[in-house]
C-alpha cells in the first residue's frame, strides 16, 4: 500500500476527482489503481474565497514496486506505514493477581481495555456512578441547583470528557500509532466511522454515553469487572512498594500493580497520595474565563462566502497573546456551537467548561479564554495549585449569588472596565444562569489585565471577537492538574513501586486522545512489569 499526502482539491471537487488526482500523482492509468481509503482530510481556509480540501490517501496499485520507481524521490508518495496495534504480552493462564486501575475517564478505560485485550482481567474502580446515573445526576446541577460531589462533570464513567466537544485530536508525539488505536476502538464502540480520518474529529457528549457503556461492556466480556461507588481513600504500601488499596466503605483489595488514572479533579486523592509520601510536584496550568459568541460570527469570520458549507461544519479557532505584563493568554477548548458547562464538583463553588454535541448546531461558539500561571504564583508546596483553584471558585461562587448562578460580563463592558447591567444580542448558554456584573475580582488582577489586553487583539484575527454583546462567563479553572505524580521510564512513581500514575490527574495528558494514548502505554507497562514477575 501507498500514502500519498498533500493531495489538494476544491472544495466542491466531484467525486471522480480523488481518483483522477492519484492517477495524475502516480502516472498510472486506471486499470492499475485498485483501490484507495480516505487517510486523512483537512482544509485550507487562508483563502476564504477558493478554500481547498487537502487529503492523506493509502493507495493500493497493482505494481507497487514499479509505481515507487516511476514517482522517483517524490517525498509526497512513499509506502503506508504499518499503523496497526500490536500487544506486547499475553497475561498467563494462572494470574497470581488482577491489576487495579482507578479511574474511568479515557485514560482509565483504554489502560482497561487494553489490560483486558491482553488477558490481565483488571478490576477498574470509579468513585462516581454509571454513565447514565451520572448524566442525571449532573442534569440535577443544572436544572435544579443541585451539586452530587461525587456524580458530576467531574467524576463517574466516562470522566471529565463525557461532557465536552468529544475532540479526538492532539500534537502528542505519537510514534506508535497508539491514536489510531484509540480511534478505532472507538468507532467499534459506536463513534461515527469519519473520526478515523477528518483532520479535527470529534464525536459530543451524547455518543460518548453510549460509547461508555459499549467499551465497558467489551472490557466485561473480556473477564474486566467494574465497581461503581468505590471511591479510593488510602493506599497500602509496604517499604516503597504499592501492596493494594482501601475503598471508602472500608474494602481492602490486594494487588502489585495500580494504575493511577483519577483525572484533574480528584483533589482528595492527590491529599491522600501526599500524606502517603507519594512524590508528586506543583505543575503550571491556567486560568480564565468562558467567552461566547454568535456562531454564525465565528463562521463568517473564518470561511467566509462558505461560512455554513456542510463540509467544513461549525468554524473553530486557535487564538494566543503575549501580554505586556508577561502573561500569555491563549484560547482553550475551543466548542464550535455548543453550550457552557457547569462543572463543579464541591460544594459552594462554581466552575465552568465547555460542550458540544456531535452536531455541533447550538446557536452560540464558546471556548476558555486563559491565562498561564507556574507554581511561582502560589507557592506553598506541591498541592498549593489546588487552594489557587479552590479561591477563585469560592470567589466566582460568590459573585454569582451564592447558587451555583455564574458570575458573567459583555465583553464590551470587560474591556471598557464598567459593570454589565443587562445582555444583549447573546445568550450565555450556562445553566443553572449567569449573574451579570464586574469581573475584575473574579480573578488575579494579572490574569484580569491579561485577557482585558487580548481580547481586542484577537478582533484582529477574527473580526467581532470584541463585540460588545458577546458574553464572559467565570470562572475556567480546570484546565489541567495542577499536580503531577512523577513517574520513571517504566512509568512508575518515582518512589512507589507498583503505583503507575497515568492521564491528565497525574499530569501526562491533556484531552480525551492525549489520555487515553497515555492510557494504552501504562497498560502496556503494567503487562510487560507483571510478567516480568509472573
Amino acid at each position: 500500500m501507498l500514502r500519498l499526502t498533500d493531495v489538494q482539491l476544491p472544495l466542491d471537487h466531484v467525486e471522480t476527482a480523488l481518483p483522477d488526482a492519484i492517477i495524475a500523482r502516480l502516472g498510472i492509468t486506471a486499470a492499475e489503481l485498485i483501490s484507495f481509503t480516505i487517510f486523512k482530510r483537512s482544509y485550507d481556509a487562508r483563502k476564504k474565497n477558493a478554500i481547498l480540501m487537502i487529503y492523506s490517501l493509502d493507495v493500493v496499485v497493482s505494481d507497487e514496486a514499479d509505481v515507487l520507481k516511476r514517482v522517483g524521490g517524490n517525498r509526497l508518495v512513499m509506502p503506508a506505514p504499518d499503523t496497526g496495534y500490536h500487544f506486547v504480552a499475553t497475561a498467563p493462564a494462572h494470574l497470581r493477581s488482577r491489576p487495579l486501575v482507578i479511574g474511568t475517564g479515557p485514560c482509565g478505560l483504554f489502560a482497561g481495555l487494553i489490560l483486558a485485550q491482553m488477558g490481565f482481567k483488571p478490576i477498574i474502580l470509579e468513585r462516581g456512578k454509571s454513565v447514565r446515573e451520572r448524566t442525571k445526576d449532573t442534569f440535577g446541577l443544572w436544572r435544579k441547583r443541585e451539586l452530587h460531589p461525587e456524580s458530576n462533570v467531574q467524576f463517574g464513567e466516562g470522566g471529565a470528557g463525557t461532557f465536552s466537544d468529544g475532540k479526538l485530536y492532539s500534537q502528542i508525539k505519537d510514534p506508535k500509532h497508539y491514536g489510531r488505536k484509540v480511534l478505532v476502538e472507538f468507532v467499534k464502540a459506536g463513534a461515527p466511522p469519519e473520526i478515523m480520518y477528518v483532520s479535527k474529529p470529534h464525536i459530543g457528549t451524547f455518543r460518548l454515553v453510549k460509547m461508555v457503556e459499549e467499551m465497558r461492556a467489551t472490557i466485561e466480556g473480556l473477564g474486566g469487572e467494574f465497581r461503581f461507588q468505590s471511591r479510593v481513600d488510602d493506599l497500602l504500601i509496604e517499604k516503597g512498594q504499592v501492596r493494594g488499596l482501601t475503598l471508602s466503605d472500608g474494602t481492602e483489595l490486594l494487588s502489585d500493580h495500580i494504575v493511577l488514572a483519577i483525572g484533574h479533579s480528584a483533589r482528595d486523592t492527590f491529599e491522600m497520595l501526599h500524606r502517603r509520601g507519594v512524590y508528586i510536584e506543583a505543575k503550571p496550568f491556567s486560568v480564565g474565563f468562558r467567552i461566547e459568541h454568535p456562531q454564525s460570527v465565528i463562521d463568517r469570520s473564518r470561511l467566509g462566502p462558505n461560512a455554513g458549507h456542510p463540509v467544513l461544519g461549525a468554524a473553530d479557532y486557535k487564538l494566543v497573546h503575549h501580554a505586556s505584563n508577561g502573561r500569555s493568554v491563549y484560547s482553550f477548548c475551543m466548542c464550535p456551537g455548543g453550550t457552557v458547562v457547569a462543572a463543579a464538583s464541591e460544594p459552594g463553588r462554581v466552575v465552568t467548561n465547555g460542550m458540544s454535541q456531535y452536531s455541533r448546531n447550538e446557536r452560540n461558539a464558546n471556548s476558555g479564554i486563559v491565562v498561564g500561571i507556574t507554581p511561582a504564583d502560589y507557592p506553598g508546596g506541591p498541592l498549593a495549585g489546588l487552594e489557587f483553584q479552590r479561591q477563585w471558585e469560592s470567589r466566582a461562587y460568590e459573585l454569582g449569588g451564592c447558587n451555583y448562578s455564574a458570575p458573567g460580563q459583555l465583553v464590551g463592558d470587560f474591556i471598557a472596565d464598567r459593570p454589565s447591567v443587562e445582555l444583549g444580542a447573546v445568550t450565555p448558554s450556562y445553566t443553572p444562569g449567569v449573574q451579570l456584573g464586574d469581573l475584575n475580582t473574579a480573578l488575579p488582577r494579572y490574569a484580569i489585565d491579561a485577557i482585558r489586553e487580548a481580547l481586542p487583539e484577537f478582533d484582529k484575527q477574527i473580526h467581532g471577537f470584541a463585540m460588545q454583546d458577546a458574553v464572559l462567563t467565570g470562572v475556567e479553572t480546570r484546565t489541567s492538574s495542577p499536580i503531577r505524580i512523577n513517574r520513571n521510564d517504566d512509568c512508575q512513581s518515582l518512589n512507589t513501586i507498583g503505583l503507575f500514575p497515568a492521564g491528565e490527574g497525574a499530569g501526562y495528558a491533556g484531552g480525551i486522545l492525549s489520555a487515553a494514548v497515555d492510557g494504552i502505554k501504562v497498560a502496556e507497562a503494567v503487562a510487560l512489569s507483571m510478567m516480568a514477575k509472573a
